[in-house]
């Protein structure tokens, strides 16, 4: 019965991901862009952490407003929250573990549609995704709140020079894809985050683009992981990004939502566990 269940439910937490659609095998003696023993690879392979992590890391991304303007005219965001999810989580899988060349090939793809996503803001400035300056912003959003997923649900000892020597890994990334001034630790983060906290904002199209990604799942499974994972990716904000969110948990509901998103975390770890 239960190696039953844990296929079953593993094979449903697959599938909302995509995992199943992208191949990961690597020739003999191509460790990827980062290896086994990497930081990245730890943080990476928690699964829960990257969920939390990656509903936090799209409500920090939507407080630029050139970072929102690309999701508000070039994506059907109310009725495609979970295929961006899981275009991002397997980008994410590709580049960590997968082989150097298809890492190559999806950031190559992705800088192709970065080529195409461009604009005006409503108040007439112009905004493009091949920005350095943007793509920093959203690669450091993304991985800051990768790190702290991790830090609180996976590993509450990760060593502060691993924090770093992680931020250092998935740098490269974000230079790939086009960024230049990248903040590589702990330490570089909360300096960026104090210089670009002027540009941030929030407003209707935050509050729509807020609402579809916390919104109820399609159906009871789905629902059920969002239901712990949202509160989970508020709490994880920094608490000035809550506060433009206007939603900043109460400290009563801090302890609920956190043993929440332990206990999903450790049911998810006994699903996704190879026999």
């Amino acid at each position: 019965m239960l190696p039953d269940l844990r296929a079953e439910l593993g094979g449903r937490i697959r599938a909302l991901v995509g995992s199943g659609e992208i191949d990961l095998t690597r020739p003999p003696g191509d460790d990827g862009l980062f290896g086994p023993a990497s930081a990245a690879w730890r943080v990476h392979a928690d699964f829960s952490a990257m969920m939390i992590g990656g509903v936090s890391a799209l409500l920090l991304q939507m407080l630029h407003p050139r970072a929102l303007a690309g999701v508000w005219d070039h994506s059907d965001f109310r009725r495609d929250r979970l295929g961006r999810l899981r275009r991002t989580a397997q980008f994410i899988s590709v580049t960590t573990f997968g082989s150097a060349a298809a890492a190559d090939r999806l950031i190559g793809k992705v800088r192709a549609i970065h080529d195409h996503v461009s604009g005006i803001l409503p108040d007439g400035t112009p905004y493009d995704a091949n920005d350095p300056a943007l793509l920093t912003w959203v690669h450091v959003a993304e991985v800051d709140s990768f790190l702290r997923a991790y830090v609180r649900y996976g590993d509450p000892g990760f060593p502060a020079a691993m924090q770093d020597r992680y931020l250092r890994e998935v740098a490269t990334i974000a230079r790939r894809l086009g960024a230049i001034v990248v903040p590589e630790t702990r330490r570089e983060v909360e300096a960026y985050y104090r210089a670009v906290r002027s540009e941030l904002r929030f407003d209707d199209r935050t509050r729509d683009v807020a609402a579809a990604l916390l919104a109820p799942g399609p159906d009871a499974v789905t629902n059920a992981a969002l239901s712990l994972v949202a509160p989970a990716g508020i709490d994880l904000l920094p608490p000035w990004a809550a506060a433009l969110h206007c939603r900043t948990p109460s400290a009563f509901g801090r302890p609920a939502i956190r043993l929440g998103a332990r206990g999903m975390s450790s049911v998810l770890r006994w699903a996704l566990k190879r026999a």
